[in-house]
């Protein structure tokens, strides 16, 4: 076997890590899962959870973590801030090869394996991509929270818990949805509902998005799923204006957030053909196979 023994592609985001290992031909041998790895959720913390991930999957494969034989490929949520990307770069294991790119790119790659089209992946946060036949990548959204990723899992918390606010203060009754949503922040009071606002980061945001699919028959749910629908439709538009690209919703939220994207959108979804590690793991066999290249005599 040559010095890359092994491929790793790793999708990385503010809820979870996924990898998937190959050996040196790309052939899969294993996955596994880890912790958040999104780097504004902190660099130290994306290398444990990838890290984490990794070990798993040698595990599952019956194989030695030995960092100096992979090829690692990451499609992580935050590498376009240069301080974060520098930062994990500078923290990295010594790898065989590394390639760093945003997870809304290997998801893209992921998708439409490699050939032009459009993807709005949906989950912790949400970014929309394009890939066009020059295999230029575009992007649009994706500017991270509390102010962007529109249709996002956070996105969606941060708004549905404005109904669980306006519950305990009197500007609307409490009903179901407002329940759940206090009992999913552990809040009993407006003191307590206060001290979880103040902790909570993108992650716990998301974590409300399951309730406001529950309870999606209320008015202030169905106002919020709505928008999100008429958000992924500007997103698609503003990257394939002629409406000429195949387009896939990724992620998490993609296909419960299907019904509600318009219906002159919804008629040109497909299927992703695959995810963001496996787009990963396409980027770290190609940086592979060009290290290889380079080191012949």
């Amino acid at each position: 076997m040559d010095r890359h023994d092994f491929l790793i592609g790793v999708d990385g985001g503010g809820t979870g890590t996924r990898v998937v290992l190959a050996d040196a031909h790309g052939v899969e041998m294993a996955q596994g899962t880890g912790g958040s790895s999104g780097l504004g959720l902190g660099v130290e913390r994306a290398w444990q959870s990838i890290e984490a991930a990794v070990t798993q999957a040698f595990e599952r494969a019956g194989a030695v973590l030995d960092w100096s034989r992979c090829a690692l490929a990451c499609g992580l949520a935050g590498v376009n801030n240069r301080d974060w990307l520098a930062a994990f770069v500078a923290q990295a294991p010594k790898l065989a090869a590394l390639v760093i790119e945003s997870d809304a790119y290997t998801t893209l790659v992921g998708a439409h394996d490699g050939a032009p089209g459009v993807i709005v992946a949906l989950g912790t946060g949400s970014v929309a991509a394009a890939l066009d036949e020059k295999g230029v990548c575009r992007i649009a959204g994706g500017y991270g929270f509390p102010s962007g990723d529109e249709a996002s899992g956070a996105w969606l918390g941060v708004r549905a818990v404005v109904h669980a606010q306006r519950s305990l203060d009197g500007r609307t009754r409490p009903d179901a949805f407002s329940q759940a949503l206090l009992a999913r922040t552990g809040a009993q009071d407006r003191d307590s509902l206060v001290v979880w606002l103040c902790a909570a980061n993108q992650t716990a945001y998301a974590s409300l998005a399951p309730l406001v699919l529950e309870h999606g028959t209320h008015p202030f749910a169905a106002g919020l799923l709505a928008q999100a629908g008429a958000d992924i439709a500007n997103l698609i538009d503003a990257l394939d204006p002629a409406a000429q690209l195949p387009v896939a919703l990724c992620g998490g939220l993609a296909e419960p957030l299907t019904p509600f994207v318009p219906s002159s959108h919804r008629a040109r979804l497909r299927a992703p053909l695959s995810d963001s590690a496996h787009g990963a793991l396409r980027l770290a066999q190609r940086e592979a196979a060009r290290a290889a290249q380079a080191a012949k005599p």
